[in-house]
């Protein structure tokens, strides 16, 4: 047991010993609700940067272990050359790790013009209707864009006035939209007829 400790907290060992404190830390933390456990945007292998980084940390610790009881170096030049092929040899373990898990963590579906469908929208075009128009309108994540709009009908949708879109016309590529009275006055919602 002495040997496992004196090779886990000598060099270069050590270097990813610390990381893997880290990480092991962080994990606990995560356990007991003490930390966040958001993944980072940043995806590594296909599964989110926190699981992809612990991973590769994890089995690069594990193979410059190895490496340093196989080769006992005994020069600092040694020890960088175990260090850097732990890095090499460790990555390909943590690769193959992360396959599996590549199916918990699906990447998100890519946006749709249908996501918009439902949506109230601003009318931007001085006015709306069957041939021309233009709307803004606000996606789920708080991001904004300006879409080609019509109505069927003849009624005033002039500049600011809030609209409701209803449908999309995919070889037109514009989104049908009706008035949508906000306040008093009734509403239109897709359920009325």
């Amino acid at each position: 047991m002495g040997q496992f400790f004196a090779a886990a907290l000598g060099f270069p060992v050590a270097v990813l010993s610390v990381l893997l404190v880290v990480v092991v830390a962080y994990w606990l933390l995560v356990a007991f609700g003490a930390a966040d456990a958001d993944w980072v945007e940043l995806d590594i292998g296909g599964v989110p940067a926190t699981i992809g980084i612990s991973l590769l940390i994890t089995f690069w610790w594990f193979a410059c272990l190895s490496g340093v009881v196989l080769f006992e170096p005994a020069s600092a030049v040694g020890g960088l050359a175990v260090l850097g092929g732990s890095l090499v040899v460790g990555s390909v373990p943590a690769r193959l790790a992360m396959a599996p898990l590549k199916r918990l963590f699906p990447a998100d579906a890519p946006a749709s013009r249908l996501d918009f469908v439902g949506r109230t929208c601003v009318i931007r075009t001085g006015r709306v209707t069957q041939a021309f128009g233009q709307a803004e309108v606000t996606a789920a994540d708080g991001s904004s864009a300006v879409v080609q709009v019509r109505q069927p009908g003849h009624d005033p949708l002039t500049a600011g006035t809030t609209a409701l879109i209803f449908d999309y016309d995919v070889d037109g590529e514009f989104f049908w939209v009706a008035p949508l009275e906000l306040g008093p006055g009734p509403t239109l919602t897709l359920g009325d007829h």
